[in-house]
This record gives structure tokens, sequence and C-alpha cells, in this order.
């Protein structure tokens, strides 16, 4: 038996140092409080244990609004990328997402960094056996070392490390991701507090060798000359770039794989924990996609120090030797030795239906929880997700009202209330369309929509708070300016006429020119002569698109107001469900598990129809009556 001891009392206490954890402590310690870290290995800060980039479709959206609230990822990957491509940049821009290739040591060395140079905020390794939890409320963590760190706000973000095996081939290994050491004895202590945890799976591509390539057999793949970053607070960052390469699969490579099925976990029935849907295995591709002649993979730089090379698109679970009989099949991989072999992990995480929309647990006021251990794939969801976490653990140390973003309001709020009102049965990701507003919710007005309300709440800083300030004056002020300005017809057809659109017969106003769909600022430079030259990129792109988009906005704006009216029509805690008569059987049963705070999000909850919306709104009125 471990002796423990006092080792001091925090404010909040935050378990596992992912994506969430350096999120959700930085946010409580930037907000005043006394905030402890802990982590099983220090080194695994901010660690990528998967693919080396950060954002993507939908994924770049919630790192622009972690950014506007005031949190680190975006701040981050622009301090240590190598390439950014602007994704779906020929579609609308409701769906543009940014991705950028990471340098995975330097991202954890500058995140650890930044976390080690904050105040109020506290980092220690240790592993975390046991939550303290008495009467319901939470006092503290206890190490494997005896350890007693007190404190009555937790946040668990855990990440993959809870209870996690690692499958490769018909080996089983005890073990984190990477290789690191896993968490077991927590695992029994949380069952023992009665918290529900569920098995799910995730999965990672073999890493190797950039000396064993063939590159003359891949294309070669850059990223944008004109890139954009993810950090408001950047307005450009010099670049060397890497590229990366791609290649394809074939007919022999299908043919090993599938002559091999009885060596990967997912198909011997060893692996027992749901998978990720949209980021499936080699194998599973071949099964689900059998007509496919070929599948393609990236073969993307793990940083600017290391040979290893991140074979993006071929997760699996397959043993070693397959692994490199399969990849040699492939155009530019025939040499190629494998550093690092593909794995799949499974691990235990909570059933996000026990949380509420601040993300703290139902039963157990004061336990905060972020993360993959709530059910989500991939760094931005989680970091994400522990912004949030530590944001309302601080206001819970300050007994203020919780923050909470709606569905209308941040992709945030689509990604915790799509976990908490409609749970997740394989590992959640965000995508554009998971979102019904997503005109309004661009990842280029995401400091629009965001940095007021994280102002508000004392995690924006004021050099942050000011530079916002100055974008939306100087956007007025070109507003107010392109509104009066008149360009003249004799100027203007000759532009319209290269350009093979109709000319005009008198002059125009260059906001209505502006709110045409082919017409674009850098098309009027030779005529538009009093231009401001301190213009930025993203207060062009943001006049622009907001004119270009003038009607559809205002539709959504108007659909905004209805869900408005929904979300305000508050249900209290206390009600009975089961007392209601007239409600089905499967939406009492649904409703009393949930706990719905309005009627917006009742009406979302799966098993919840549009007949048990009314039978709710009469007994809203009914109750008011009766009050």
């Amino acid at each position: 038996m471990v002796r423990t001891y006092d080792s001091g009392y925090f404010d909040c206490i935050v378990v596992g140092a992912g994506h969430a954890g350096c999120e959700a402590a930085l946010a409580s310690a930037r907000m005043g409080i006394k905030t402890l870290i802990l982590s099983i290995n220090l080194d695994s800060i901010a660690m990528m244990p998967c693919n080396p980039s950060i954002g993507g479709t939908g994924k770049g959206h919630l790192v622009k609004e972690i950014d506007a609230l005031g949190g680190e990822m975006g701040i981050n990957i622009d301090k240590s990328f190598i390439q950014s491509k602007m994704l779906n940049s020929s579609k609308g821009p409701a769906v543009h997402s940014l991705r950028a290739q990471a340098d995975k040591n330097k991202y954890h060395t500058e995140m650890k960094r930044t976390m080690e140079n904050t105040d109020h905020l506290y980092i220690k390794q240790a592993e975390v056996k046991n939550v303290i939890i008495e009467d319901g409320i939470p006092k503290g963590v206890v190490t494997q070392t005896g350890a007693v760190y007190r404190s009555e706000v937790i946040v668990l973000a855990t990440g993959t490390y809870l209870g996690s095996q690692i499958f490769i081939g018909d080996a089983i290994l005890k073990s984190g991701p990477n290789g690191l050491a896993a968490s077991y004895d927590l695992v029994e202590d949380l069952k023992a507090h009665q918290i529900e945890l569920r098995r799910f799976k995730t999965g990672t591509p073999a890493r190797i060798d950039a000396r064993t390539l063939d590159y003359n057999e891949m294309e070669i793949q850059w990223g944008d000359k004109d890139y954009d970053l993810f950090s408001f607070m950047h307005d450009h960052i010099e670049l060397d770039e890497l590229p990366c390469w791609l290649t394809y699969t074939n007919h022999r490579t299908h043919a090993v794989i599938l002559d091999n099925l009885d060596k990967s976990g997912l198909f011997t029935g060893t692996i027992e924990g749901t998978g990720p849907r949209y980021c499936p295995s080699i194998e599973t591709k071949l099964m689900r996609f059998a007509d496919k002649e070929r599948h393609q993979l990236f073969i993307e730089p793990e940083g600017r120090d290391t040979n290893e090379m991140y074979v993006q698109g071929m997760s699996t679970s397959m043993s070693e030797d397959v692994q490199l009989a399969f990849m040699r099949t492939i155009p530019g991989l025939s040499r190629c030795e494998i550093m690092r072999p593909a794995y799949a992990i499974e691990y235990d995480c909570v059933n996000p239906l026990d949380l509420t929309q601040s993300l703290e647990f139902k039963q157990i006021p004061g336990l905060f929880s972020a993360g993959q251990f709530n059910g989500t794939s991939g760094y931005e969801e989680a970091a994400a997700q522990g912004l949030m976490a530590g944001i309302n653990a601080a206001l819970k140390v300050m007994k203020k009202e919780p923050f909470i973003l709606d569905r209308s309001e941040a992709y945030i709020g689509v990604l915790i209330d799509d976990l908490v009102t409609k749970g997740t049965d394989e590992p959640y990701r965000m995508m554009t369309s998971r979102s019904e507003y997503r005109l309004l919710l661009r990842q280029d007005n995401a400091d629009m929509r965001l940095t007021t309300k994280g102002y508000k709440i004392g995690l924006v800083s004021e050099e942050r708070f000011k530079k916002y300030e100055s974008k939306m004056a100087m956007i007025d002020s070109e507003m107010k300016r392109i509104s009066q300005l008149t360009l003249k017809a004799d100027l203007l057809n000759p532009i319209l006429t290269q350009m093979n659109i109709p000319t005009v017969s008198q002059g125009m106003k260059m906001i209505d020119m502006l709110r045409r769909p082919e017409i674009y600022y850098t098309d009027l430079s030779t005529i538009d002569v009093d231009r401001p030259t301190h213009l930025t990129k993203d207060v062009i792109k943001q006049i622009e698109v907001s004119l270009k988009y003038e009607g559809y906005i205002k539709k959504q704006l108007q659909q905004v107001e209805k869900f408005k009216a929904l979300e305000e029509k508050k249900l209290s805690q206390a009600i009975d469900y089961h007392s209601i008569d007239s409600l089905r059987l499967e939406a009492r049963q649904k409703l009393d598990a949930i706990k719905p705070t309005s009627i917006g999000q009742a009406s979302r909850i799966s098993g919840v129809s549009p007949a048990d919306i009314s039978v709710l709104l009469v007994y809203i009125e009914q109750t008011k009556r009766r009050g």
C-alpha cells in the first residue's frame, strides 16, 4: 500500500495534457485560476500520435473558433507549420477549410514552452489513479506515488490512454499511443464512482524512412503560395515550405491485404471497440469499396529534423510483415523501410449523454470531461472541448454561470450539442455538413462571432481585443467608402469587356459591383485608386463574402431567429417526464435520461418526435398558468 501525502490545494486540476488538456489548463490559468495539469509523461504534452496536421474540412473551423476565443491551437500551429493549404477553395466560403502540415516535435515543444511560462499554471508528471469524490462532489486526485492534490473542480482529459491496448496483427500490447504508458487503475476507480465507460477504437498508419523512398514515382504536392494562417494574431509568417507526395494503391496492394485479413485484429474479432466510420482502415476501405481500383495516399513529412514520413490514408491493424509487404507494392515505396508500424488502439471513454452543455457531469457537479474521452476523434475536436471545459471549470470556481455556445453561434456549439444531446455510437468527427447554419459559421468570420464573447469572460487579452476592434473599424470604414464611391462607366467597361461580362451604360457604386459573384477587389484595383493601402487580406475577404452572400445570409439569420425562439423556451431540470402521460414512452425515457435545458434541445434528441414537442409546449403553458 503506497503512503499518501498532501500535495496542496488547487482551484482546478486537469488530468491529461493532450490537445484537450492543454487548452483546458491554459484557459483556466489565463482566467486567473490556480490550475494544476497532470500528465503521465511530460513528453506527451500536445503530442500528435497520429497525423502531422491541424485543420481540414470542418476541423479548420474549430481551430479558428478556438483562436477567436483566446485558445492556443491556432497560434501554436502557426509557429510550427511546414505547409498550408486551403481545402475546398473552388467551392463556397462556408466550406473553405484551412489545413496545415505540422512539424510534430516543434508543435509539442512550442506548446510545452507556452504552458511552462503561463502564470497560475503548474505542470507535473504524474499518473492519476483515483479521483476523490465525497457526497457527489470532487475533492481531489491521488497519484500512483501517493500524492494527494486537493480541488473541487477537476477536468478529465485522458485521451486514448485510459485502459488502452495496442493491436498489431495478433500482438496485443498494454500501451498508450506511441508506446507511452497507459492508465489502468483510473478505469476501475471511475467505474466505482458509477461513471459509465465504453470502448472505442482508432488507429494510425505506419511511419516510413524518407531515405528509402523513390520520389520520382510519386507526385509532388506543394501547399498554397499565398497561404493563410490560423491565428488572427498573425498577419504573416515566413515559411520554408516542405512538400508532401501523392501515390496510390493498386491491384497488387489490394491482393496482399485481402489475402491476409486473418492477420488484422479488426477482422479476427480481437478488437472489440467501435472505430471511426469517416477514417477507416485500409482493409475496411477495400471491403467497403470493393469496386475501387486504387486509393490515394499522401506521404507527409513529420517534421524538419526527422526522416519519418507519415502514410496518410493507410491506417491498419495488420501484422508488421504484412504492412511491409503491401506497402512495397505501391509506387515510390518499393524499397521502403518501416520506422514505426501502423497500429489500432482501443481505449475507454464516457457516454457524453451523461454531460451537460458545459461538459460537466450531471451527477457529479464540479467534474468536467473533454476530448477523446468524450467519444470524439481528432486533435481539433479535443482542443475545442478542452477550451470550453477549462472556461467552465474556471467559471465554476468563480461561482459564475457557465459559458455555452449554441448551434447558431459556433461549430464548437454544434460539436458539444451533438455530443450531449444526440450522443455518439462511434468516434465523432466534425464536418461542415453537421451545421445547419454553416453560411453564418464560416471560418473567416470566427473572430467577429466569438472574440467579444471571449473578452467578456476574461480569456481574450487586451492586445487581441484591440486588434479585433481595429479590424472591425477597418471593415466599417471601407464599407462606407465603397457605398459612396461611384465607378465611371468608361473606366469600368474595359475591365468588364476583358472579363467577358456585359458592359454598363452608366457609372455604378463600387459596393454594387462587388455584389456581383464574378467581380472581386483585385479586378477593380486599377480604377479604385483611392483604396486604403492598409486593408488586410482578411478584411477584404470579409467584405466580399458579406456582399456576395447577403441574401443567403439574411435567410439564415431568419432561421436562427426561429431556432433562438425554441432555445429560449426553457425546461426545468425538475420535470418528471414519466408523469406526462401524453408523451410517448420512448420520448419519456429519452427526455428523462438527457434532461434537456430547452425545447430546442429536446427537439434534437433522437426518439423525440414533433408530436412530443407539441405536448411539451402545452405542458409549459399549463405549468405557467398554474404557477
